[in-house]
């Protein structure tokens, strides 16, 4: 397929980026230390750190790992916590001792953990108390030999540390109790990590970075082999869209997405640690009243979220009084941005919501919307510079333009494949070509268009009905807050689309959203069947679980 997107790319973008820029992260992360280090780096609950205090606080952390706990190259060292200082300390601090990190989502179940810790073969785990039981239940089936244990205001410091300690743990009994043998207290490890016996590890291209899990929703949860390769390229990638519209050590980044999620370890922390940016940690993003506290008196020029935050803040008060005048581009993925959500949050923000794309398997940025789109236009935006996109069609030819198909992709950010699982690498890794499972179009631009997952593809009397396009119609509806499309069985028709709505307005009914679909969808789209809900179950991120929907119907 000719690039033809690269007429489109904007003043300043490269059709080619160097993905061999950077040895490892470690060179990216030192040059940073170096060039900003009395700019801040993180921000969380007020407690500031400057990128001089990351890197000892890093460093310290790496030592501690290689010289008290034995950690080796290659070792894998799980994270399991949400947005604090500790987060990027560990995360950081791991790739520094040579080893991989594995990203694990606070909210698993026993089940789910003892999974991923077996699966990636994890040795040593930093975690938060508050999910501490869970690891308690799972331990006794899996061979983690180190568990280091913090608290949520471990690195606020002075009475602020033991004060949201004790709240936390007595006051808002947050804390299960628990009990694990030999634990390591996070605040030890900052005391006694020896900085001067900090060994560097030599690490390339080809060192196991981390291990990212997915498609937990769709099977077993599959480890992501990223190397240091891919997430450097990636970053270049990253750099090469935005470098015109950001400023280094100038730009501020709210990250309430988690850290564990690609999306937010790619876009907010690495990349900006990259421009020496100030990452604003949040660190319970559906406490809307506190998250949009946090952003009183921030001059903050960059967000990144899913649909459902930008749509949840849109609706929560407070929130359009917020200052604005710094926010240069927000930036959705994770799962479609609504165009109604996108254009009032124009309306209300004076600033673009733009969509990218992008999965764990590729580091994850695929595609992303042009810095210089004047406003959303429904694409998931251009190919990343030195990224090839294909549409292939059922029979296994290429599409053209215009006609939907598989979308596959290729570049220096496609993963080396599934940990330990090489059927399931060869099932979507085709001669270099990673087929996503993604319905996918491009117009004559080089824009491309997800039209929607293959699973979730509902089939109505042998017609495609795209769960997205139905959604994005009822969402216009002024009454709607959130809605979900779903197929459900049908003796004739095969299918009939069903949604799940919540009401924004408490008086509107089911004929009211029906009538509104008539009048935007043709006919075997428009749902049979409404049901009301008081919100829609969503992982950690916000992604709205059609699937969990499905199998309740």
């Amino acid at each position: 397929m000719e690039k033809i997107w690269l007429k489109r790319y904007p003043a300043g973008v490269p059709a080619e980026i160097d993905p061999q820029h950077y040895d490892s992260l470690l060179e990216l992360f030192e040059k940073s230390f170096q060039d900003y280090a009395d700019l801040p780096a993180f921000e969380n609950m007020g407690k500031v750190y400057t990128y001089q205090q990351m890197d000892d606080a890093t460093k310290r952390f790496a030592s501690y790992l290689q010289n008290q706990l034995g950690v080796k190259k290659g070792d894998k060292v799980a994270v399991m916590m949400p947005n604090l200082l500790q987060t990027p300390i560990a995360i950081l601090g791991t790739l520094r001792a040579g080893a991989t990190v594995v990203n694990v989502n606070p909210l698993y179940t026993t089940r789910e953990l003892e999974h991923q810790l077996n699966d990636s073969e994890t040795s040593t785990i930093i975690i938060l108390a508050n999910f501490a039981r869970t690891l308690e239940e799972a331990l006794p089936k899996t061979n983690v030999k180190n568990i280091v244990v913090t608290e949520i205001g471990d690195m606020l410091g002075g009475v602020k540390k033991h004060l949201v300690n004790f709240v936390v743990k007595h006051l808002k009994k947050m804390v299960p109790s628990y009990s694990l043998p030999n634990i390591i207290d996070f605040t030890d490890v900052m005391k006694s990590g020896d900085v001067s016996k900090y060994t560097r590890p030599h690490l390339t291209q080809d060192c196991l970075a981390f291990l990212q899990y997915t498609g937990g929703t769709t099977g077993v949860s599959k480890g992501a082999m990223l190397t240091h390769g891919n997430m450097v390229a990636n970053l270049e990638q990253v750099t090469g869209c935005l470098d015109p519209l950001l400023n280094k050590g100038k730009e501020m980044v709210v990250t309430a997405l988690p850290l564990y999620h690609i999306f937010a370890l790619t876009a907010n922390c690495l990349t900006f640690m990259k421009y020496g940016g100030h990452n604003l940690l949040i660190t319970n993003p559906r406490d809307m009243k506190g998250f949009i506290k946090e952003l009183q008196g921030k001059k903050f020029t960059v967000m990144t979220g899913v649909n459902t935050l930008f749509n949840g803040l849109l609706n929560t008060p407070g929130f359009s009084e917020i200052d604005f005048s710094s926010l240069k581009i927000s930036l959705g993925g994770g799962m479609a941005v609504q165009r109604p959500v996108a254009e009032k949050w124009q309306t209300v923000t004076d600033s673009r919501l733009v969509e990218g794309y992008g999965l764990t398997e590729c580091a994850p940025l695929v595609t992303v919307s042009p810095y210089d789109l004047a406003a959303f236009n429904g694409s998931i935006g251009l190919p990343a510079p030195s990224t090839e996109l294909k549409i292939v069609k059922e029979d296994g030819t290429e599409a053209e333009l215009g006609e939907a198909g598989e979308l596959w992709v290729k570049g220096p950010q496609v993963m080396k494949g599934y940990y330990n699982r090489p059927e399931a690498s060869a099932e979507c890794l085709k001669d270099g070509w990673f087929a996503t499972g993604d319905v996918a179009k491009y117009d004559e631009e080089g824009f491309f268009y997800i039209v929607d997952r293959k699973k979730d593809m509902i089939i109505v009397s042998g017609f495609n009905v795209f769960p997205n396009e139905v959604e994005e119609v009822v969402a216009m509806h002024d009454g709607v807050l959130e809605v979900a499309a779903v197929g459900v069985p049908h003796e004739v028709s095969g299918e009939q689309v069903k949604i799940f709505v919540v009401k924004k307005d408490q008086s509107l009914t089911e004929k009211d959203i029906i009538k509104h679909c008539r009048e935007n969808l043709t006919n075997y789209k428009v749902p049979k069947f409404v049901e009301f809900r008081e919100d829609l179950p969503k992982t950690n991120v916000g992604k709205i679980l059609r699937r969990a929907l499905k199998e309740a119907s």
